[in-house]
């Protein structure tokens, strides 16, 4: 009975912890079990542990008893070693918002917060845009002209932008702008991508983070009135100039001040400042006719007040004002869009060119932060969902007309891997950024899954155009018009270094702004040290105890099971994968949360850990995009080896992260431990096997609604250029299939762009294929040839030194 007693303890106290009960319910039921044993005559030692731990219940869920035994006496010492938090550091907190990243940081999601917004749509004014405005400027594009010799947009396409309104997407209607959802910005950025990423850089920054976005949430009325409309018209072509020379990533660090003081302006004396900056990297500013900028201002002489200081400030300069230097330009590598520097020296500009006035001067951090909170999500992303829907769209074809060996290429298993891993990643980025921007549209600001989006599916980016670059060999290394490959793959770091380098976002942003944002109580811990609020620090304190206690028996019984103790919002063939992000989650949970317990302030500074953590909450939440999306999409039966291979990989992901993060554990003696506690039965998360692979690389290279669904939103040509003669060689293949194989069956040869003259007149005859079909295998090689020739050119068309020396012939 004693021992009986005694796991009946445990046991309730597991339930309690596993539930996260109140600690009022806890004490109570703890003070019940105690009257119960002292009721029942039970040993002594055994009322004596329900006693202690009904007292110790107790006194935790009485807070004036807590405080005074525990939390009041522990405060001191927590703000002593709490390292200070700069303005710069608060204000970047306190931008956007957490959604279902603080779920996966509970160790304990709930689902229904992830089904509760909205499914991916875009409004019927949105689809008409796509179907047609867009649908006409990309047909005014080619990418090799753009940058082999234009080295900008045609002047046509320049026009029909601005008179489109392609510049004010996120401009409200009542500007004149056309006031579309993030989703549909999103939308039409990543059309425009899979035909030109020139054009798609030159739309999307005046519709990311710039004096557009700024001056709808910050601007004054005038400004608004002003500026809005004529930036939605075209009449002014933005730019926003941040990065400087020794501020990259480090924005907060730039030199670039101004001081406030009085000026001439117009013919009479206003306050205002004298600006001086050094910028680049700046989209649009060799043609900007208005200037954004960041830059410290300083009132020296207190004619604003007392503070001297008075930190970042955004501002709108019309570049012809006097001292404005714009019209050089970088050539970023692979892609060429407009881009420079821009310098000033001793610039007056009056206050009220300062975004958002005299009152906003100083609040230009904040600002941008709150502006990149939501940016970060849209763009670059949409990048990287063009160019995993271009390579599914081209490699799939590719691997289907191209053959070696007497058979296409994509039916050798060396080829299904890559094939397998392009449609994978473009299904999982396009599923995280779709319902993201969901999420924008819905009022939250997540700023977190922001930086997940940039950096994660930045290097997706890279890995697809990598696998696509491997599949079509000599086809991709070759430059020309008719490589859709080459100027994609080229522009892959531009991406990858915008808006701040992937390492940087990686190992600094993501957990190390995550954990303190996505943390049920860390956050409010910090804060109650920085106001001084003892009681705000009790409530943190103890709420942080139970959430560490309920994960310490939350993970380990997950582990255990694999999960089959959680429950799953759905049924079916995807349930399983439900339970184990919800076992992941929780022992990612614990990991972290033990990892910031031990490292307390020192931890920013520990980024290999931070990273690795970054890359389990990453991938946590885009197995859980991936999984939305396949209830979105009506579950297709066919779509499951896509899912699958999805969210497998990403669970393998989350595993290594966790299982490297408990090898370099800050504590060595406990990482083992912790191993065996969170996977008992070690490593369960690997890669699908090969038959899944198999299964999708075969869906790539026919005519399949996986495949559509795979490639929706790209830009599909039919005219006679790179990725239009790819879907008319391989529309050609797919129906000469059956007359392919009734020639190679009866007369054993395979037809070839070389034989196929020979080959069909030779079946024909036989009887084994009709008129008809000798004709469509006829026009599939004809197709075939024409897209695995590559580009040559002349030695004049190439220059350089062979065009003035060109060889010559030698006499036999």
């Amino acid at each position: 009975m004693t021992w009986l007693l005694i796991i009946a303890l445990v046991v309730g106290l597991l339930a309690l912890a596993w539930f996260r009960s109140p600690s009022w319910l806890a004490a109570l039921l703890a003070i019940a079990a105690l009257v119960g044993t002292i009721w029942q005559a039970a040993s002594w030692p055994v009322i004596t542990l329900y006693a202690v731990t009904a007292v110790a219940l107790t006194v935790v869920a009485i807070r004036p008893l807590r405080r005074a035994l525990v939390s009041d006496r522990l405060f001191g010492w927590f703000k002593s070693v709490m390292p200070s938090i700069s303005d710069t550091e608060r204000e970047a907190l306190d931008a956007g918002t957490v959604w279902w990243d603080a779920e996966l940081f509970s160790g304990r999601p709930r689902w229904k917060k992830l089904f509760g917004i909205d499914k991916p749509a875009l409004s019927a004014e949105e689809q008409a845009f796509l179907d047609g405005e867009v649908e006409e400027l990309c047909a005014m594009l080619d990418e090799w002209q753009i940058n082999k010799d234009l080295k900008d947009l045609p002047p046509e396409a320049w026009q029909y932008i601005r008179e489109k309104r392609f510049l004010s997407m996120i401009i409200p209607k009542e500007y004149g702008g056309l006031g579309f959802s993030s989703q549909g910005n999103g939308a039409v950025v990543t059309k425009i991508a899979t035909r030109s990423l020139s054009a798609a850089v030159s739309v999307m920054v005046p519709n990311s983070l710039g004096p557009g976005e700024l001056l709808m949430h910050f601007g004054t009325d005038e400004q608004k009135n002003h500026y809005l409309p004529r930036l939605a018209r075209g009449e002014d072509i933005p730019c926003f100039a941040l990065t400087s020379p020794l501020a990259g990533s480090d924005a907060a660090s730039m030199p670039d001040e101004g001081i406030v003081c009085k000026g001439t302006y117009k013919g009479e004396e206003v306050l205002g400042l004298r600006v001086s900056w050094d910028k680049r990297y700046i989209t649009l500013a060799p043609v900007a006719t208005v200037l954004g900028l960041a830059f410290k201002a300083k009132d020296p002489d207190g004619l604003l007040g007392d503070q001297k200081n008075l930190g970042i400030t955004c501002a709108l300069i019309p570049t012809e004002t006097p001292g404005v230097e714009i019209g050089d330009r970088h050539l970023p590598g692979g892609s060429i869009f407009l881009n420079g520097p821009t310098r000033g020296k001793d610039v007056f500009i009056p206050l009220d060119w300062v975004i958002g006035g005299r009152e906003r001067v100083g609040q230009g951090w904040r600002m941008l932060m709150h502006c990149l909170a939501a940016g970060r999500a849209i763009s670059l992303p949409a990048q990287s969902v063009a160019n995993g829907k271009l390579t599914s769209l081209t490699t799939g074809a590719y691997a289907r007309v191209r053959y070696q060996f007497k058979q296409p290429i994509g039916y050798f298993e060396g080829i299904e891997e890559p094939l397998a891993r392009i449609a994978g990643e473009t299904y999982r980025m396009e599923a995280a950024h779709k319902l993201t921007l969901s999420a924008l549209d819905h009022g939250e600001k997540p700023v977190v899954l922001s930086a997940i989006l940039k950096a994660y599916l930045t290097e997706a980016n890279r890995r697809v155009l990598n696998d696509a670059m491997d599949v079509h060999g000599g086809k991709a290394v070759v430059e020309g018009p008719n490589n859709y490959l080459s100027i994609p793959w080229q522009s892959i770091p531009v991406a990858i270094t915008v808006e701040g380098a992937n390492i940087l976002t990686r190992s600094m942003i993501v957990f190390g702004q995550g954990a303190i944002r996505c943390h049920p109580y860390l956050l409010k811990e910090m804060m109650s040290a920085t106001d001084d609020d003892p009681k705000a620090f009790d409530s943190a304190l103890f709420g942080h105890m139970g959430f560490v206690i309920s994960n310490f028996v939350r993970a380990p019984l997950l582990g255990l099971t694999g999960g089959r103790l959680s429950r799953a919002p759905v049924s079916g063939p995807t349930a399983g994968l439900y339970r184990k992000v919800n076992r992941l989650s929780a022992a990612f949970t614990l990991v972290a949360d033990l990892c910031l317990l031990i490292l307390g302030g020192k931890f920013k500074f520990k980024e290999k850990l931070s990273g690795r953590l970054a890359d389990a909450l990453a991938h946590l939440y885009m197995a859980s995009t991936v999984l939305r999306r396949f209830e979105d999409d009506g579950r297709p039966e066919e779509d499951l080896p896509l899912v699958q291979w999805a969210v497998a990989d990403s669970l393998h992901q989350v595993e290594n992260a966790l299982f490297t993060v408990l090898q370099n554990f800050p504590l060595s003696g406990l990482g083992g431990p912790l191993r065996v506690l969170l996977f008992p039965w070690g490593r369960r998360h690997r890669p699908v096997d090969d038959r899944t692979t198999h299964r999708i690389a075969r869906l790539t290279m026919e005519a399949s609604p996986s495949r559509e669904r795979l490639i929706a939103g790209a830009y599909q040509s039919r005219a006679d250029d790179g990725t239009g003669l790819l879907a008319q060689a391989f529309e050609a293949v797919l129906k000469a299939a059956p007359a392919e194989m009734a020639v190679r069956n009866a007369l054993k040869v395979v037809p070839t762009p070389v034989n196929v003259d020979e080959v069909t007149a030779k079946a024909v005859s036989a009887g084994v294929i009709s008129e008809e079909q000798a004709a469509d295998l006829k026009r599939a090689q004809e197709l075939t040839a024409k897209v695995i020739a590559v580009d040559e050119f002349t030695p004049e068309e190439i220059g350089g030194q062979q065009a003035m020396q060109p060889p010559v012939a030698k006499a036999s």
